[in-house]
């Protein structure tokens, strides 16, 4: 017996009302008693939409028509903003974007935490344009699109977005997509180059070079006249992490961004994690540090300390701080940096935040002051030990809302705290990415 063919998707057409705006940047409408996700839609609009997807549980559509457009729409400056998913909410304007996100980490915290913060800390804001200074760009080479593509992957797709330019990247990565697909087409292995990645320092920009396959003379020649032509450093990545090599120039410093505010330099590689955008780090850091407002004689603790972005700044104005990280490349760069910085009062130690049980003498301790800045996962392995650290105040560094409300329901619910303060932090414009910082103080 033959498989059965699956019946061709009839697409449908539907005129919704948008109710809110789900996680992802996303309209969220009902139909039938099912909910629709709509691309490019916006809570309070009537928009004629085209269901792409059906689901058990809920239907995909796109917008064919804006029929009462919300007073928050705006025109994307980007033309492949409906499609790109390196945004999601170009055709929504500033302010209403971090207001939304900052109604989703409210939510978050109400619906997944069970808790409600006692203040509501003012959303940080910064520029909007040319603020990613970190970023991997996808390359392809496809013939029906013209040849060559690189950029950001499609919203929910493995397919490259067709860009001409990049709104949102570093001022001197933005206007390098046509010139890099020009020059991916001339090399010998241009079907072997899968990545591009992008990093920035106040001084040098880097692009690293994904090759899967032995550059020729020929190559190498074109990737260094590149270089020059465009004021930036040239590496190349033949294999994992530790694989990359400097090729222009030949020896490479490593990248650095200055903290004036606290006579900091830190210093990092293309590959290491660092905050994409330098003003929002800025202004997050003087945030952190007034909401931790460590005292003199304080011992700190910074959890998931990476290059010491937190670390080094603490140890300006507190008696001693100490990071932790699972990373031993990382906790080395950021042992350099404290010295890097003459500072004698920052120690690091290498420890896995993540696989429980938790040990280490750092747990066996009292700590005046902790602050953590965990990845999206959070940080629930660690967070119910903070209680026995005494610590007279937590503060939460968040880029995931959900994880931060779970981890927050563990500090307010099974051990008393109160969730002094939170708030939204805009690292992320025109994208879903929410950034949020939380305060937690001790019971009594």
């Amino acid at each position: 017996m033959g498989r059965r063919r699956r019946k061709p998707f009839e697409s449908i057409e539907l005129i919704l009302n948008i109710e809110s705006l789900a996680n992802d940047g996303r309209g969220v409408a009902r139909h039938e008693g099912k909910t629709v996700f709509v691309n490019g839609a916006l809570p309070g609009e009537e928009v004629h939409c085209e269901i792409r997807k059906r689901r058990s549980k809920y239907d995909e559509a796109v917008i064919t028509e804006v029929i009462k457009a919300s007073p928050d729409r705006v025109t994307p400056r980007c033309s492949a903003a409906d499609v790109c998913g390196g945004c999601s909410l170009q055709h929504m304007s500033g302010d209403a974007q971090i207001h939304a996100k900052q109604q989703i980490l409210l939510d978050s915290l109400t619906h997944i935490g069970k808790v409600k913060p006692q203040t509501i800390l003012p959303p940080l804001q910064g520029p909007h344009w040319n603020y990613r200074r970190k970023a991997r760009l996808g390359v392809r080479v496809v013939p029906k699109k013209g040849g060559v593509l690189v950029g950001f992957r499609e919203a929910r797709s493995s397919y490259i977005a067709v860009l001409d330019q990049c709104e949102i990247l570093d001022g001197r990565f933005s206007q390098l997509i046509i010139p890099l697909q020009e020059l991916i087409a001339e090399l010998s292995i241009s079907r072997r180059i899968p990545q591009i990645e992008v990093a920035a320092g106040d001084d040098t920009a880097v692009l690293v070079f994904r090759h899967l396959e032995p550059l020729t003379e020929n190559d190498l020649g074109l990737l260094r006249e590149f270089g020059c032509a465009h004021d930036l450093h040239i590496m190349l990545q033949p294999g994992g992490p530790d694989s990359i090599e400097a090729l222009y120039p030949e020896t490479q410093d490593l990248l650095a961004y200055r903290l004036e505010d606290w006579d900091v330099e830190v210093r990092f590689r293309p590959t290491d994690f660092t905050q994409v955008n330098a003003g929002i780090n800025r202004l997050m850091l003087t945030r952190a540090l007034e909401l931790l407002a460590p005292e003199e004689g304080d011992d700190v603790l910074d959890l998931f300390c990476g290059v010491g972005n937190f670390t080094l700044p603490l140890a300006r104005v507190s008696s001693h701080v100490t990071g932790i990280e699972g990373d031993a490349v990382l906790v080395k760069m950021a042992r350099d940096n404290a010295g890097h910085n003459g500072l004698n009062n920052a120690a690091f130690i290498t420890a896995d935040l993540y696989d429980g049980p938790l040990d280490g003498t750092w747990l066996h301790r009292k700590w005046d002051r902790i602050l953590l800045d965990p990845p999206r996962s959070g940080a629930i392995e660690v967070i119910s030990r903070l209680p026995e650290l005494e610590p007279k105040r937590i503060v939460y560094v968040s880029c995931n809302p959900a994880t931060l409300a779970r981890d927050a329901a563990v500090l307010v619910n099974e051990h008393g705290y109160a969730l002094s303060a939170a708030g939204v932090m805009d690292m992320f414009p025109h994208t879903n990415h929410v950034e949020s910082i939380a305060v937690f103080d001790p019971p009594g």
